[in-house]
């Protein structure tokens, strides 16, 4: 192992060389639950640049557009999800797209992708989560952060995005993606809570409850979802006009998907609480900016996508503590259950209560 962080230190230093960066100051960043790493540069003029670190080889492969659904099982993970694996080639080719509809994202300076390094504009380290913690006033951020993806919704969804380092295909968040996240919590939840056992037949009723869900988000993907959207994600830069003030982060796994996608990860957010004023509100100032026809039939869909992505995340935080050893991700799984329990309240969601109700214990659902 240690001969294999040698080589790739050296890997990341001649890429530096080439860059005409060798000789600046470097400072890692905390690491996130991704394979990813990240390091700020600073140059000897004082210039703040981000080093992008992903090792291709880290993670399974990312879907290619014309696997069948049993070829991405196959595959892995990635393939069935549609991630991109990390890949420097899909968040560049998404940083062009989002800069080309005046969004900002980071500037590629250098990128290698074959290595799996860049070198990227540094927004700085104003998320929204830390100015808000600070004292800023939430509003005008989420509604910033609304304008945002209403300006990103406004604009063509080309099937295929380019960028700095190539072509990348934006794959349709479909069936498979959608099932496959919502079958981690059937998949690792019993791993975390013993008391949940859930039998071939409980399985079956799982997958036929989030039929409904499941085929009206697919039918419904028809714009470009950042897919991560949320407080930690998103950096605040004030001297920008607009929605570009919304500086986007972690980008590279957009696909096309329901324009609710991004608002109930921006707006149910597992780290930080939302207030329901401030998630009225906001849907609110996103109706009036995207003019969208059928309100009751978006927040259907709005709070079933939500529901499934709350048991999504919750198996992935079941896996991140059981399989990686990570326990802090226990400390947000309450405020996901609460989310998750208030959407099935929701109507279009009867069927996934009714399995809630049938096979996961009060005692476990907080």
């Amino acid at each position: 192992m240690a001969d294999v962080g040698h080589a790739r230190e050296a890997q990341r230093v001649a890429f530096l060389d080439r860059a005409g960066l060798g000789e600046a100051a470097r400072a890692p960043l905390p690491g996130d639950a991704s394979t990813r790493r990240y390091e700020r540069l600073t140059t000897s003029a004082g210039t703040s640049l981000m080093l992008m670190d992903q090792v291709a080889a880290a993670e399974s492969p990312p879907a290619d557009p014309s696997w069948s659904p049993e070829r991405r099982k196959a595959e892995g993970w990635n393939a069935i999800a549609r991630l991109s694996a990390g890949r420097i080639e899909a968040f560049a080719a998404v940083a062009a797209h989002l800069r080309s509809v005046g969004l900002s994202a980071p500037d590629l300076l250098a990128v290698d992708a074959p290595a799996g390094l860049a070198v990227l504009e540094d927004f700085g380290d104003a998320l929204f989560a830390r100015v808000i913690e600070d004292g800023a006033d939430e509003v005008p951020l989420y509604l910033a952060a609304v304008e945002a993806l209403a300006t990103l919704h406004a604009a063509p969804t080309p099937d295929v995005l380019s960028g700095a380092a190539g072509d990348w295909p934006l794959q349709v968040y479909d069936e498979t993606a959608l099932q496959g996240g919502a079958d981690l919590f059937i998949d690792w939840l019993p791993k975390l809570k013993p008391e949940l056992v859930f039998d071939d037949a409980a399985r079956a009723d799982w997958q036929a409850a989030w039929a409904p869900v499941v085929a009206e988000g697919a039918a419904g993907a028809s714009v470009v979802a950042h897919r991560d959207y949320h407080a930690e994600n998103l950096i605040w830069l004030p001297e920008r006009q607009g929605a570009a003030r919304v500086g986007m982060i972690d980008f590279q796994d957009a696909v096309r998907a329901h324009p609710s996608w991004d608002l109930h990860s921006l707006l149910q957010d597992a780290r930080r609480d939302v207030s329901g004023a401030l998630e009225a509100e906001a849907l609110e100032r996103y109706f009036a900016l995207a003019g969208v026809p059928d309100r009751a039939a978006f927040l259907r869909s709005y709070a079933g996508l939500a529901a499934l992505n709350e048991a999504r995340i919750l198996g992935i935080f079941a896996r991140l503590i059981v399989r990686d050893g990570k326990p802090r991700y226990a400390g947000f799984m309450p405020r996901m259950w609460r989310h998750l329990n208030a959407n099935l309240t929701k109507p279009g969601l009867e069927g996934v209560a009714r399995w809630f109700d049938r096979y996961v214990p009060d005692g476990v659902r907080a």
